[in-house]
């Protein structure tokens, strides 16, 4: 188990990036970090992994991880670091490049961990292709798969799919964190996609102001936000008034609502007026202006700009969200 005691860093000039942070992981479990760009999620993976130091303690087990100001050579052996710079030998061939690490005493062992890795990320048949002349994307992949050649007990992935065709991402992740799931092998990953922080973690949590500002599973942080910044961090996000949805309602508090949740109705007191509409594929995304406040809403169809639109909310919803 991954356990954080009080863990904290600053850089020299005293810019607090982390402070205080409490964390434990179970052997498999799957962390999600998520949070806007600079909140210290790369640095978090860069603690654990002892690259950076802290005064904090970082244990795994009962054995304690001890920084760089402890270790000549930085990083634990059953850790390993995908960072978003890849650090692969771009002269060599994709297969080497996995097999780095890997024992020269049982080459037919390692040709064939190297080809079962390869097939996890989809780049079999790019073996013996030189790493140089692969895209960012499938260079990526390369990093991905030598990250778990030599069979880690936890792996910090950072923004581990960023560079990869959409096409291609979601399979792959799929596999990679089925995986990783068989081999109970323990992931944190620091992500700004929705997927990853959703689909495949058990915890997900939210850094904001050097601070752990939330942290649930997946669902439950997802259908109760605690509060607006959490819920945008899921895509698109409504803060309304609840005296503009509820007739009877006075006071100025707000709730968080998602755009799925405002249903378009043939007639409703909730009217507001289009502003725009945008194809997203199996829907779209309704912009409109709602008391001189923008809101967001999805439809089966486009709406013209200009025309009236009536909303319905579920009244088990506001109660719900009321209560948050």
């Amino acid at each position: 188990m991954l356990k954080l005691e009080n863990v904290s860093f600053a850089y020299e000039n005293g810019e607090q990036v982390l402070d205080n942070i409490n964390l434990t992981a179970k052997r498999g479990e799957n962390i999600s970090i998520i949070g806007e760009s600079g909140c210290g999620k790369s640095t978090l993976l860069q603690l654990i992994y002892g690259l950076l130091h802290t005064d904090g303690k970082i244990f795994w087990g009962e054995e304690e991880l001890l920084g760089p100001k402890f270790n000549l050579v930085p990083g634990e052996d059953f850790i390993k670091y995908l960072a978003q710079d890849f650090d692969l030998m771009l002269p060599l061939s994709v297969a080497d490049n996995v097999g780095k690490y890997l024992s020269n005493m049982y080459p037919v062992k390692k040709k064939k961990r190297i080809q079962e890795l390869l097939e996890v990320v989809e780049m079999e048949d790019m073996a013996d292709k030189k790493t140089k002349l692969l895209s960012g994307g499938q260079q990526q992949r390369v990093a991905l798969a030598r990250a778990l050649a030599k069979e880690p007990e936890m792996v910090l992935l950072d923004e581990p799919f960023s560079h990869i065709d959409h096409f291609r991402k979601n399979n792959l992740r799929r596999k990679v964190f089925k995986y990783l799931k068989e081999q109970n092998i323990t992931c944190i990953i620091a992500t700004h996609d929705i997927t990853d922080a959703l689909s495949f973690a058990d915890t997900t949590m939210v850094l904001k102001d050097h601070k752990i500002y939330a942290k649930a599973s997946p669902e439950d942080l997802y259908n109760n936000p605690p509060n607006k910044y959490v819920a945008s961090l899921f895509g698109d996000v409504n803060e309304v008034m609840l005296k503009d949805i509820v007739q009877e309602e006075t006071s100025s508090k707000k709730i968080i609502l998602y755009p799925e949740e405002l249903k378009v109705s043939r007639k409703s007191p909730i009217k507001a007026t289009v502003i725009d509409s945008y194809f997203k594929g199996n829907n779209y995304l309704i912009e409109a202006e709602l008391n001189g406040k923008t809101v967001f809403a999805e439809h089966r169809s486009a709406i013209p700009s200009g025309a009236p639109v009536y909303f319905v909310i579920s009244k088990p919803l506001i109660e719900k969200r009321k209560k948050q």
